[in-house]
């Protein structure tokens, strides 16, 4: 059962672009270069994002969170559709703990999120699935 709506020629597009940036990434430190391709529904557009690591960790900036960053300062844009993540690693890589409070913040339940890697694998979840108990209330 597919968890979204959108024709695998898009998916198929957000996931070759999240393949190129990939050596476009900072990643010095951990060697674990992580890209992003984040749909702008309101656009149509991809927008791109890789992690940019810093000696003091806590500075680093995750793939998902730079694509996010870009989207809302470049275009204005909130209306997102769905992301792609990807990997030259073994197992597919979800965001972080800090990527879906963040995502949180932004994207529904039913949003999709896809993993790939290198070798071909790919999962595609809902952001549900990925995070259940968001903190979104206070």
């Amino acid at each position: 059962m597919a968890v979204h709506d959108f024709s695998e020629e898009l998916i198929q597009q957000g996931i070759e672009l999240a393949q190129t940036k990939n050596s476009e990434t900072y990643s010095p430190y951990s060697h674990f270069a992580v890209s992003a391709a984040l749909y702008l529904n309101d656009r149509g557009l991809f927008v791109p994002g890789v992690n940019i690591e810093n000696r003091s960790f806590g500075g680093t900036i995750c793939a998902e969170r730079a694509a996010l960053a870009s989207a809302i300062s470049n275009f204005g844009s909130k209306d997102f559709g769905f992301l792609v993540l990807y990997t030259e690693h073994e197992p597919l890589t979800p965001p972080c703990g800090i990527c879906r409070q963040v995502l949180a913040e932004f994207c529904g339940p039913e949003f999709p999120v896809i993993m790939v890697n290198h070798k071909g694998q790919r999962r595609d979840m809902l952001f549900s699935e990925l995070f259940p108990l968001p903190f979104d209330e206070f």
